[in-house]
């Protein structure tokens, strides 16, 4: 049995001839819907988008996606520009919400054959984010010109390091730049007690880059969400063990071929010098920076300050020596 929850459409969603085991009528909170349905057992929930107040507001639908099961919710989509936009619906598939259509008549299709990624992907328009002007007024010593740099970290292999890389570089760079540093649809951050660290969701995150033009340098730790295209450069972590490698390649046996163009960075790693040129030669891939395991309660690390000097930021310190791992260059 369905619910349907109508408001501007509702004598469309009268005619569908479907089960329905509740029907409501009018404007809604998330809050009031969450109230009424937190409990209430369904196959679907047709929600007539004008039916939700603020709709047009996507962290309004967001929060209807973190308390509702959206397998089971189909969106009636109303004719207004700011929903049939390429930034809103791809936001909606960012959230993980497949099944929305403009046509009443597409409703008993969805509720039999529900949409995958694979069915709406063609509307992930990534392109149609609209990346901040940056700040002309912050000198960035990165790019030989004024403007704010922009640099994310994404794992390839599992657990690559690329929270505790970020956390790292963030505190060896603060010390001569004024820099953010970001996870993406993640809470990893809370783990190192630090509150100068941020967390955000990635329907968020344009506003959260328009509120931090002032800095620097922001460093954003990408997880899986689809924000690297704000990024000025991205650094994709591989953890070079045997075990790793493995369910890599087993995954996608085609993933360093997919990877040839982007910046490879070694994490946590053992290998030597040679052995990276070895790995350089089996994998047909450029490894522009091997850094090695590090001692995450250690604010100055030679290894960190030459990583950060490769990357173009030529404040920090490479005359330290406190650093182990000076030959991983």
């Amino acid at each position: 049995m369905n619910v349907i929850i109508s408001n501007k459409y509702q004598v469309l969603l009268a005619s569908l001839n479907i089960d329905v085991i509740k029907s409501i009528n009018g404007e809604f909170t998330v809050d009031e819907l969450i109230a009424q349905f937190s409990n209430f057992y369904y196959n679907k929930m047709i929600i007539d988008i004008t039916a939700i107040k603020d709709y047009q507001n996507i962290n309004v639908i967001q929060n209807l996606s973190v308390n509702f099961d959206m397998s089971k919710v189909i969106l009636l989509l109303d004719d207004s520009e700011a929903v049939n936009s390429p930034v809103y619906i791809s936001q909606l598939i960012s959230m993980g919400i497949y099944n929305f259509t403009t046509n009443v008549n597409v409703i008993k299709y969805l509720i039999d054959n529900p949409n995958s990624y694979k069915d709406v992907a063609n509307y992930h328009n990534v392109s149609g984010f609209k990346k901040p002007v940056l700040n002309e007024n912050v000198k960035d010593e990165t790019k030989g010109k004024m403007g704010q740099k922009i640099i994310g970290f994404k794992n390839v292999t599992d657990h690559a390091g690329s929270t505790t890389l970020v956390y790292l570089l963030k505190i060896h760079l603060e010390k001569v730049y004024k820099v953010k540093a970001v996870e993406v649809d993640a809470n990893d951050f809370s783990y190192f007690n630090d509150n100068t660290l941020d967390s955000v969701n990635s329907v968020s995150f344009n506003d959260y880059l328009s509120n931090a033009l002032d800095y620097d340098v922001i460093l954003v730790d990408l997880n899986d969400s689809p924000v690297d295209i704000y990024c000025d450069d991205v650094i994709y972590l591989i953890e070079p063990g045997l075990i790793q490698l493995n369910k890599l390649i087993r995954k996608d046996n085609m993933i360093f071929e997919k990877l040839r163009d982007k910046k490879l960075v070694l994490n946590r790693s053992v290998l030597s010098s040679k052995d990276v040129e070895d790995f350089e030669k089996e994998s047909g891939s450029k490894i522009f920076f091997n850094i090695p395991y590090l001692d995450d309660k250690l604010d100055n690390q030679s290894i960190i300050n030459a990583f950060l000097s490769s990357l173009g930021f030529s404040r920090v310190d490479l005359n330290d020596s406190s650093g182990l791992f000076n030959i991983f260059k």
